[in-house]
């Protein structure tokens, strides 16, 4: 990952490596059964979190003040600060650590307090409840991060942007551990109103991204946590290596609130800029997880920048948003996780709900069952409302 530019050229900065992962979704708590549910052919029925125990995160006091999208955070980093071996507190360690919207449930609950027994009763925990940067002080201050507790509020391309603001803070030596991703829980009336509103919405709520009968995404909800350590500090301490960050960018399209620009050029130089920070060309990637949502204009405009990129053959893509739904901030911190046990296991998950690629998209996507390959690269995309386009790229490790 190049972390500048100098008259002379790039500057290579540190190694970024990923040693662990956490997740909650639909599928469930934990990376296994996200991982279980992504190799089935078949999504879950529902894409909401179905109960869970959260009680090894605090007493039951503590977490009530907690929003629901801090609570999901919390759930994914616990499971992969535990799995990395880690042992705070690290004065340098970062939180990044994103989300879209923030704490609306509770927002709407406090509305509804306000109006049936007034200010007075309002508690005073909403304001520290409903912020966006709940879930990043919550992840700083559960394992003592004492460097940057930050929150990059891109919509839906802010999952994405986490892990390569993270792993930029790696590169540069500003940070030796990083918490990164996003968490989402807005599965509400009111939200589900508005993107149905501004027909965003599946109207037959089914997601199939690329199909030539999509009609809008479903939503989703849950959190996706990457652990990324400067990769001598990992070595020497003995962690285990899942892979490693080698590139990121972020674009923008400067076209529309929400449209993608039809051309897909903030994409195609988001792509691209991601490459050329790893040091790599497009015939170097051997797999894209698309953001892929599901809906007519978002997919195409994908799929022309990808073809922008990628020319003729493009490497084999997937979308996890089949299997998930979109998640909004956590969609990118999810495929995150994703591309990384893509790589780990060599094995790209099937686009769930896809059975008919259109033919104007004109891209492999993986559909069907999961596809066994020789996996060196993945490229992870995320393109948000307010024209926001983010990249990672990931590289196996190898030892």
């Amino acid at each position: 990952m190049r972390v500048a530019v100098s008259a002379e050229g790039p500057v290579q900065g540190r190694r970024v490596a990923v040693t662990a992962l956490g997740a909650i979704s639909c599928a469930g708590v934990g990376v296994t059964a996200l991982w279980d549910a992504l190799i089935q052919s078949v999504a879950p029925a529902s894409k909401r979190i179905s109960d869970f125990d959260s009680s090894g995160l605090g007493n039951a006091k503590e977490l009530r003040r907690l929003d629901p999208f801090t609570l999901y955070a919390l759930m994914a980093a616990d499971e992969a600060w535990h799995a990395s071996g880690l042992a705070g507190p690290y004065d340098d360690g970062a939180s990044i650590v994103t989300t879209g919207i923030g704490g609306l449930q509770t927002v709407l609950e406090q509305v509804n307090v306000l109006r049936e027994k007034g200010a007075n009763r309002v508690s005073p925990f909403m304001v520290p409840m409903m912020m966006p940067n709940a879930a990043t002080a919550a992840v700083s201050m559960r394992f003592g991060l004492g460097g940057p507790a930050e929150t990059v509020t891109t919509a839906c391309a802010a999952g994405t942007h986490a892990i390569g603001n993270a792993a930029r803070l790696i590169a540069s030596g500003r940070s030796r551990v990083a918490v990164a991703g996003g968490a989402e829980a807005v599965m509400v009336e009111i939200a589900e109103a508005g993107f149905r509103n501004m027909t965003a919405l599946s109207n037959e709520e089914f997601s199939r991204p690329f199909d030539l009968n999509r009609d809008g995404f479903v939503m989703g909800e849950g959190a996706g946590i990457l652990i990324l350590e400067d990769w001598d500090f990992a070595h020497e301490r003995g962690a285990t290596i899942l892979a490693e960050v080698i590139g990121a960018a972020s674009t923008a399209d400067a076209h529309h609130i929400t449209a993608p620009h039809p051309t897909g050029v903030g994409a195609t130089r988001c792509m691209e800029l991601a490459l050329a920070d790893a040091g790599i060309t497009p015939a170097d990637v051997s797999h894209i997880n698309a953001h892929g949502t599901s809906t007519p204009l978002n997919d195409l405009a994908e799929s022309i920048a990808v073809h922008h990129v990628f020319g003729e053959n493009p490497p084999p893509v997937t979308s996890i948003k089949g299997h998930l739904g979109h998640s909004l901030a956590a969609a990118g911190a999810l495929e995150g996780v994703a591309s990384v046990l893509t790589l780990v296991n060599q094995l790209i998950p099937p686009t769930a709900g896809t059975t008919q690629v259109d033919p104007a998209i004109d891209l492999d996507v993986v559909i069907g069952e999961p596809r066994a390959a020789q996996l060196d690269v993945v490229l992870s995309n995320s393109f948000g409302f307010g024209g926001h386009n983010g990249s990672v790229v990931f590289r196996r490790y190898q030892g």
